[in-house]
């Protein structure tokens, strides 16, 4: 594909070219048109949720967190509730902490949980798949661990909890919720949404919670490594349950949104029957 500056090249010629080379003039344009449009990214994410944040009766604020030598930004949502109630840490898309996660953290405390989602990529939000990409693909194991960790620690000192918490994870973020229950025996519960499972023995040894796997159909790249981690979990004498949505695609739970203007029928339903099945989970934790 020719380079930005090629494109150039041939357009600044193109304008040049007298009326009388209307046809030729018009060709080049038209090339210049298509090799525009191929060098778009594949994947764009519009943000969406601030009007369900803005409508929410619950109360959603900011903190900080102490993570080792840094301090980190993290979303809380406190439900409406007269006792202590279990936290749920919210880990993040390729995104970034976005709106719609945002929004979905009151979606879990309208279910009766306080829900935490500490900020990864310290405030950076993205637009294209490969920036996000990019981005997320250089936070570390021990660096994910470390923020957990400390949103963990904060999480129980929340005067509020019962002490119990869990996580739940999107996407990368399946991934690494799936990765944080080897690494935190203090879980009650993981739920991963069609994040890539775990590959090895060493990484399921330590968990000691049940995983709770939500997948779409038609993401074989993620759903592909389920039976691998069947096979290590039962070996373990651990419990996991994946269910695979039929017609979803991957990040169902955020194209199946109904507020999102890129919603999926597909996905919608895949998320309803997913929120059906979370939220008896969720009333499950002690």
């Amino acid at each position: 594909m020719a380079g930005n500056d090629g494109i150039d090249t041939v357009l600044f010629r193109a304008l040049r070219l007298r009326s009388g080379q209307a046809p030729l003039r018009n060709s080049l344009l038209l090339f210049c048109l298509v090799l525009l449009s191929q060098g778009t990214p594949a994947q764009e994410y519009k943000d969406f949720g601030k009007d369900r944040l803005n409508s929410s009766p619950r109360h959603g604020e900011w903190v900080d967190i102490k993570s080792g030598e840094r301090t980190i930004k993290a979303f809380v949502v406190y439900p409406e509730r007269k006792d202590k109630a279990p936290a749920v840490l919210v880990v993040q898309e390729i995104f970034g902490l976005t709106d719609w996660l945002r929004s979905l953290c009151d979606e879990l405390a309208e279910n009766g949980v306080i829900a935490i989602a500490p900020d990864f990529l310290n405030g950076q939000k993205f637009e294209d798949a490969d920036s996000a990409s990019k981005a997320i693909s250089a936070v570390t194991h021990d660096q994910v661990k470390a923020v957990l960790d400390a949103t963990a620690d904060y999480a129980l000192k929340i005067p509020a909890c019962s002490g119990t918490i869990a996580v739940c994870g999107f996407c990368r973020g399946g991934g690494w919720a799936f990765m944080y229950a080897n690494e935190n025996q203090k879980l009650k519960a993981t739920y991963s949404f069609y994040g890539e499972a775990p590959d090895s023995a060493d990484k399921v040894k330590n968990i000691a919670c049940p995983v709770y796997g939500f997948y779409g159909e038609n993401d074989e790249r993620v759903d592909a490594t389920i039976p691998k981690a069947e096979e290590l979990m039962k070996a373990a004498g651990k419990k996991y349950e994946p269910v695979i949505y039929k017609g979803a695609g991957h990040g169902f739970m955020r194209s199946g949104e109904p507020n999102n203007p890129q919603m999926r029928e597909a996905d919608r339903k895949a998320r309803d029957e997913a929120w059906a099945r979370w939220k008896t989970l969720l009333q499950q934790l002690p």
